[in-house]
C-alpha cells in the first residue's frame, strides 16, 4: 500500500491522520461499566480497531468480485455484456446497501455503541454466508437454462436478461450488505468522535476499505488462486468476513449499550448539496469510464496475462489510498488544495495517453504509474472530502453522497464500453472523459472575484486537455495499411501488406498467416477414416482454419468472441466473400462454451485456437475439464477434438493441459507445430488411427491438399505432413512437471507467480490439490 509510513503509523497508532481528531467522548459512551480487557479500549484505540476491520473488509470485498466474475463468466460466458453486467449488479448493491444502511442507521441513530456495532457485525456475518450461495446459485440458474428454459436464445436479449436476473439473484443480496457497511461503520464513528466537531468519519474508512481492496488485488491474483483455487479463495475470503463480523459482535457484547441523543445532522449552504452530489456521480462515472479505456490503451505494454489487468485495478486502488491519505494530513474538507487539486484533475486525465506514446521509451510498469498515478491520487484526495462534506458524520447523509458515487461508477464503465468506445478512438474517449471534469474546477474554484474569475482555473484546464491531446495523436499511429475496427469488446486493427499482415486486438498481436492454422484443420480432418460432415472452429482469428477447413466442401461453423475480427476476413483473404459463400460455411459471434452449450448440432471435428499467449486472461476456460467435457457431449463418436497450445506454454501449463485432456479422453495423440509454434494435442473417445503421412494425405479432398501447401514451407502436401507427423510427442513426455489438470477452478496457465519463484510451495499445493480433486 502507497501510503507514507509516518502517516500509516499514525492511523494504527492513533485511529486517524490528523492526531486527536477522534477522542471517545465520554458523554457518548457513559455506562454502568468500563469495557472488560481484552476490548478495554480507548477512542483512539477503537477507531484503529474500525480501521483494522475495514481494511479486511475492503481486501475480501475485492476477492469476491474476482472471483463471482469469474464464476459468472464460466456459466453464461466470456464476454463484455457478462462483464459489464457483473460488475453494474456488483455497484447498484452497494448503492442500495448504501442507501438501505443509512436509512437504518439513522432509525438507530440514538442507539448506544453496542447496537451500532451489532449492525455492522451482523451484516459482515450476511457477507460471509455468500461463499455457500453464490457458486450454487449461478450454477443452478445456468441449468434451467439449459433444461426449463431452452426457447431461450443464447445471446438474445432474452437470454441477457435472464442472466442478469440469476446474477442479480446470486450476488445482490451480498453487495447490498457491503454497502451498508459503510453506513453503519460512520454510525460507529459517529458515537466515537469528539463532539460532533469531526466531519470525515467517511474518509477515513474509505482510506481502510482501498487499501484493504489494494491489498486483496495483490494477494489474490500473486498467491491465493493460484495456491488455493477460486473455490477455495472464496471459503478462506468468507472466514475472513466471519471474523469480522464476530469480533464486531464480540466488541458489541463488552461495549456500553446505554442510549444517546444524537446531534442533529449538518446543515449545508442552499444549493451547496447538489452541487456535492453532481460532482460525486461525474467523479465516479468519468473515473470508472477511464479505467475502461486504459486497459485497452495500455493492453500494448502490459499484456493480455492476468497480472496486467490487476496491475492497472491495483495501481488504481493504491494511487487513490495514497490521495485519500493525503487528503486526511490536509485536515479534510477544509483543505487549502482541493482548488488545485479540481484545477490538475482534467490535465491528469490525459496523462496516458502521454505515457502511451511508443516514441518514449518506458518500462510497461512505469508508463501506467506516471499515466494513472496523478488522476487517482487527485481522486482518492477529491471523492472522500466531497463524501466527507455533505454526510459529515451522518450515517444517513453519509450513504446518500457514497451512493451518488457508485450511481456514476455503475453508467461510466457502461458509457465507455458500449457507446463511446465503439466509434471513438482510445484517446478521443480518453479526452472527452478529461474534459467532462473540467467544469468542476469552475464549480469549485468560485474566489471573492466572483464567478467570471472562477471560470479562468477551469479555462486552463481545458486548455492543457487539448494540448495534450494533440501531442498524442490517433490510435492507428504507427501502423502501416492499417484497418480499424472497434466495438464494445476490443478495438481491432489489420495492418502490414502481403505475408507481413498481422492482427492486433486492443494493440496485441493476435495471429500472423503461417500454415500452422491450416494444419489446425487439416490434420484432425484427415485423422477421421471418413469425410467429416460437420466441423467446429472455436476462435476466429485471421479466418486461416476456418478457410482450409471449408475446402473439404462440409459444413463449418466458426466461433468468434469479438465482433469485430471476421469483419477484417476480407483484409488477410482475398476470396473471403467466396468462402463464406459456401454451402454451411458460417461466423456466430459468441462465446465457445455457450455455444456448446447451446447448440444442439454434433460435430465430426471441433478445432480450438485459444488467444496468445498461453497464459492469457480467461484462456483457461478453453483448456479446462469442463470445456472439454462440453466438447465431448457434442463429438460424434469416432470425432476428433485439436487442441492447439501456443508456444511460450511452460513445462507446468503443458502438463495441466495434457492431464486435463486425460481425465475426458482415453486417446490422444501430440504434434509439435512446423517451426515448433507450438502443440497440435488430438483428444477422441476412440483411438486415433494413422499409420503414416501418406495415409493422411490420401484423404484429403484435392482443394484441401492444394490448400495445405498454399504458403508452404514444403512443395507437397505429403512433405507438409511428413514434418508434423514426424514430429509426434508422447503425452507422458509432457506431463514430467508437477501440476493438477486444468479446470476452472485451477486455471494453472494463468496464475504462475508463484511456481516461478518457490517450486517448493507449488509443489505443496499440487500435493494438497492431488489428495482433494
Amino acid at each position: 500500500m502507497v501510503v507514507p509510513q509516518s502517516g500509516f503509523t499514525r492511523v494504527l497508532r492513533q485511529g486517524t491522520l490528523t492526531g486527536d481528531m477522534f477522542r471517545l467522548s465520554t458523554d457518548s459512551v457513559r455506562g454502568p461499566r468500563a469495557l472488560p480487557i481484552p476490548l478495554q479500549m480507548q477512542g483512539a484505540q477503537m477507531t484503529s480497531a474500525l480501521f483494522v476491520l475495514f481494511l479486511i473488509s475492503g481486501f475480501c470485498g475485492l476477492v469476491y468480485q474476482v472471483v463471482w466474475l469469474r464464476l459468472s463468466m464460466a456459466q453464461f460466458g466470456v464476454n463484455a455484456p457478462i462483464v459489464s453486467m457483473v460488475l453494474a449488479l456488483f455497484m447498484a448493491g452497494l448503492g442500495i446497501g448504501s442507501i438501505a444502511g443509512g436509512r437504518l442507521a439513522r432509525r438507530f441513530r440514538n442507539a448506544g455503541l453496542a447496537t451500532r456495532l451489532r449492525l455492522y457485525g451482523l451484516t459482515e456475518l450476511g457477507i460471509a454466508l455468500s461463499v455457500l450461495a453464490v457458486p450454487g446459485t449461478l450454477r443452478a440458474g445456468r441449468s434451467l437454462l439449459e433444461g426449463g428454459l431452452s426457447g431461450v436464445a443464447w445471446g438474445s436479449a432474452g437470454h441477457y436478461a435472464y442472466a442478469a436476473v440469476v446474477i442479480g439473484i446470486a450476488i445482490l443480496p451480498w453487495c447490498i450488505c457491503m454497502g451498508a457497511t459503510y453506513p453503519f461503520g460512520v454510525a460507529v464513528m459517529e458515537q466515537l468522535r469528539s463532539g460532533g466537531q469531526s466531519r470525515a468519519a467517511f474518509s477515513y474508512l474509505y482510506l481502510a476499505n482501498v487499501a484493504g481492496a489494494a491489498l486483496g488485488t495483490v494477494v489474490s491474483a500473486l498467491v491465493m488462486i493460484e495456491l488455493l483455487g477460486f473455490r477455495d479463495t472464496l471459503t478462506v475470503t468468507g472466514v475472513l468476513s466471519a471474523s469480522v463480523g464476530l469480533f464486531a459482535l464480540l466488541w458489541a457484547s463488552r461495549s456500553p449499550s446505554a442510549s444517546v441523543t444524537a446531534p442533529d445532522a449538518p446543515r449545508l449552504q442552499e444549493g451547496q448539496g447538489g452541487r456535492l452530489l453532481f460532482a460525486l456521480f461525474l467523479t465516479g462515472a468519468s473515473s470508472m469510464a477511464m479505467e475502461v479505456a486504459w486497459i485497452r490503451l495500455y493492453t500494448p505494454y502490459l499484456g493480455t496475462v492476468v497480472y496486467a489487468f490487476a496491475m492497472i485495478l491495483a495501481g488504481y486502488l493504491i494511487a487513490t489510498a495514497a490521495g485519500t491519505a493525503l487528503y486526511r494530513l490536509q485536515h479534510g474538507p477544509g483543505s487549502r488544495l482541493r482548488p488545485l487539486a479540481w484545477l490538475l484533475l482534467g490535465p491528469a486525465g490525459v496523462l496516458p495517453l502521454l505515457m502511451t506514446d511508443p516514441s518514449i521509451a518506458l518500462p510497461g510498469t512505469v508508463r501506467l504509474a506516471l499515466g494513472i498515478g496523478p488522476v487517482c491520487v487527485l481522486l482518492g484526495f477529491l471523492t472522500p472530502g466531497l463524501v466527507d462534506e455533505y454526510g459529515g458524520n451522518d450515517a444517513d447523509l453519509t450513504a446518500r453522497a457514497y451512493a451518488a458515487n457508485i450511481v456514476g461508477s455503475i453508467i461510466g464503465p457502461l458509457l465507455a464500453g458500449f457507446v463511446l468506445l465503439p466509434r471513438f478512438d482510445e484517446a478521443n474517449v480518453i479526452t472527452l472523459l478529461a474534459l467532462s471534469v473540467v467544469p468542476l474546477a469552475w464549480l469549485f474554484s468560485a474566489t471573492r472575484r466572483g464567478a467570471g474569475g472562477a471560470l479562468v482555473p477551469a479555462a486552463a484546464s481545458a486548455i492543457v486537455v487539448m494540448l495534450a491531446r494533440v501531442m498524442t495523436g490517433t490510435a492507428s499511429d504507427g501502423y502501416a495499411n492499417a484497418v480499424v475496427e472497434r466495438d464494445h469488446e476490443a478495438t481491432v486493427i489489420a495492418e502490414g501488406r502481403g505475408f507481413d499482415r498481422h492482427l492486433l486486438v486492443n494493440g496485441y498481436g493476435m495471429t500472423v498467416l503461417h500454415p500452422v492454422t491450416k494444419v489446425m484443420a487439416h490434420l484432425p480432418m484427415a485423422a477421421l477414416p471418413g469425410k467429416p460432415a460437420n466441423v467446429l472452429v472455436i476462435a476466429f482469428g485471421m479466418g486461416t482454419t476456418l478457410r482450409s477447413a471449408a475446402s473439404w466442401d462440409v459444413p463449418v461453423t466458426a466461433i468468434e468472441l469479438v465482433p469485430s475480427v471476421p469483419k477484417l476476413f476480407g483484409f488477410f483473404h482475398d476470396d473471403a466473400e467466396a468462402v463464406l459463400a459456401r454451402p454451411g460455411v458460417r461466423v456466430v459471434i459468441d462465446d465457445g462454451r455457450r455455444w456448446l452449450r447451446r447448440t444442439a448440432e454434433a460435430y465430426d471435428v471441433v478445432i480450438i485456437d485459444p488467444p496468445p499467449p498461453a497464459p492469457a486472461v480467461g484462456s483457461s476456460l478453453l483448456y479446462s475439464v469442463e470445456m472439454y467435457e462440453l466438447i465431448k457431449a457434442r463429438l460424434r463418436p469416432g470425432g476428433v477434438l485439436q487442441q492447439w497450445l501456443p508456444l511460450g506454454a511452460d513445462a507446468t501449463t503443458r502438463a495441466a493441459v495434457v492431464r486435463s485432456l486425460e481425465r475426458s479422453f482415453p486417446h490422444i495423440r501430440i504434434f509439435a507445430g512446423l517451426d515448433t509454434t507450438g502443440h497440435h494435442m488430438l483428444a477422441s473417445m476412440t483411438p486415433i488411427v494413422f499409420e503414416s503421412a501418406v495415409e493422411l494425405v490420401s484423404r484429403l479432398p484435392q482443394r484441401a491438399a492444394a490448400d495445405l501447401v498454399e504458403w508452404g514451407p514444403e512443395q507437397t502436401a505429403l512433405e507438409q505432413l511428413e514434418r508434423t507427423v514426424a514430429a509426434e510427442v508422447s503425452p507422458r513426455s509432457l506431463v514430467s512437471s508437477p501440476s493438477p489438470a486444468l479446470s476452472d477452478n485451477r486455471p494453472v496457465n494463468e496464475y504462475y507467480f508463484v511456481r516461478n519463484r518457490s517450486r517448493s510451495l507449488w509443489h505443496w499445493a499440487v500435493r494438497r490439490t492431488g489428495a482433494r480433486e
